[in-house]
Parts: structure tokens; C-alpha cells; sequence
């Protein structure tokens, strides 16, 4: 167990250290990660197929363009067309804009969030296809941005604003995925705890032949009477060999 744990923790921080590289790294990293696991070759060919079925290229670059829908190709381009609107900047203006929001000025923050904006969508497409949209994902980058932004006063050097921001948008990103999955997860029980009451009524009417009393069920099933009531309620009263009355 210890050595399962361990492998699920390293194949984690290999995925971060992926993402964190414009979903790009390199056999060797992943070796020198697994290292101290000693894994057969086989199994670290699993690792790699792992890698690649969640869009990380290892010793190759990723296409992220390629993994995204007609719908989420549309809405790219219709955002990053709006963001021609913002003025280029330099890579001197850009240093100028990051030190003086370093030091809380409020128009170098409001620059900074524009000069940032579209690296919002290019990490964005790095995370589609994991159960949120692309829309979504950038509406938590640009969240994270914006947050960002203010709390570049403990940074020493500009050059390290940009690593913090985009980490933070990411952070963000992968916050929402893994909301999105624990929330889908809890749909689930919810519905199988319904079908679970909806089968067991339906089995017992047949038996009578005739709609079950919450009470019925109860002695039949081994349900509680909140179990069955919860999943009348969530099924909007929908399980009709349950008796209302």
C-alpha cells in the first residue's frame, strides 16, 4: 500500500510538473521521478500511455488546438479576437508594468491583467476535455488573474510574476475540474441511492400488485424511512409504486 501511495503521489507531481511545461516532459524527468520506485519497463510504459491519454507529450509537443470541440473552437477564436483590442507591449514596458504593480499601483495592476488576459486561454486549452468547458476553465483563469495581480507585492524580482500568475490560474483551473468531478461523483451516488428505492418498489409491487407504503418498503428493503422519503423527493415524486399517501 505504502508503494502504491507513493507511485500515485510522484505520477501526481510528474502530471504537475507537465502541465507546469506546456503539458511537455521528457522521458528522463519521468525516470528520474520514478526512480526510487525502481519500475519495470512495462510499467513505466504504462506511466508514459497515462501521460499521453491526459495530453501530455513526452519527448514531443502537444497540439492542445487538436483535442478541442467545434463549439470550443468557435468561442476561442471569438475570444481571442477581442483580445486584439489590447495594445502589444514590449518586453521593457512589460518589466515597467510588473514592477510598478509589485508596488500597488492600480494602473499597472489594471495593465498587467490586460497584458496577462490571453495566456488565460492558451493554459485553458491544456485542461479541456476533463469534464468543464473551455469557457468555464477561462472564467477561472481570468478570476485567478485578476486575484493574482494584487498579490505580487511579496515577489523580489519582476520576473517571477509571470510564473506566480499563471501558476495561480492553473491552480484555479484544476480546482474547478476536480469540483466539477467530486459534484458529478455525488450526482451519481444520489441517483443510484434512487434507483436502489425505485428498483426494491417496483420488485415489491409486483409482489403485491399494488403501489408499496413507505412503511412496506421499509420492512421489506431495510430502508430507512429518510432514504425512501429522500428518494421521493429528489425523484420529484416520480417513483410511482411508492404510495403517496
Amino acid at each position: 500500500m505504502e508503494r502504491e501511495t507513493a507511485f500515485a503521489g510522484i505520477l501526481e507531481e510528474v502530471r504537475k510538473t507537465a502541465r507546469a511545461q506546456q503539458n511537455f516532459i521528457t522521458k528522463e524527468e519521468v525516470e528520474e521521478a520514478f526512480s526510487a520506485l525502481s519500475l519495470s519497463v512495462e510499467q513505466m510504459e504504462m506511466v508514459y500511455d497515462y501521460l499521453r491519454q491526459n495530453k501530455i507529450g513526452v519527448d514531443e509537443t502537444v497540439d492542445a488546438d487538436s483535442y478541442l470541440d467545434e463549439e470550443e473552437r468557435n468561442y476561442l477564436d471569438s475570444y481571442l479576437e477581442a483580445l486584439q483590442a489590447i495594445p502589444a507591449v514590449t518586453e521593457g514596458e512589460r518589466e515597467a508594468v510588473t514592477l510598478s504593480a509589485m508596488a500597488g499601483d492600480a494602473d499597472a495592476i489594471k495593465r498587467l491583467t490586460e497584458i496577462m488576459l490571453p495566456e488565460v486561454p492558451q493554459i485553458a486549452k491544456l485542461y479541456t476535455g476533463q469534464g468543464v468547458s473551455l469557457e468555464d476553465l477561462i472564467g477561472e483563469g481570468n478570476v485567478a488573474l485578476s486575484l493574482g495581480v494584487t498579490m505580487l507585492g511579496a515577489l523580489e524580482h519582476a520576473k517571477e510574476a509571470q510564473g506566480m500568475l499563471a501558476k495561480m490560474m492553473m491552480d484555479a483551473m484544476e480546482d474547478c475540474i476536480a469540483a466539477n468531478a467530486a459534484d458529478e461523483k455525488s450526482d451519481q451516488k444520489i441517483a443510484d441511492k434512487v434507483n436502489k428505492v425505485a428498483d426494491e418498489a417496483n420488485a415489491l409491487k409486483e409482489e403485491l400488485r399494488r403501489a408499496v407504503t413507505v412503511e412496506e418498503l421499509m420492512d421489506e428493503s431495510g430502508f430507512s424511512r429518510k432514504t425512501i422519503e429522500d428518494a421521493m423527493r429528489i425523484s420529484g415524486g416520480k417513483i410511482e409504486s411508492i404510495s403517496a399517501e
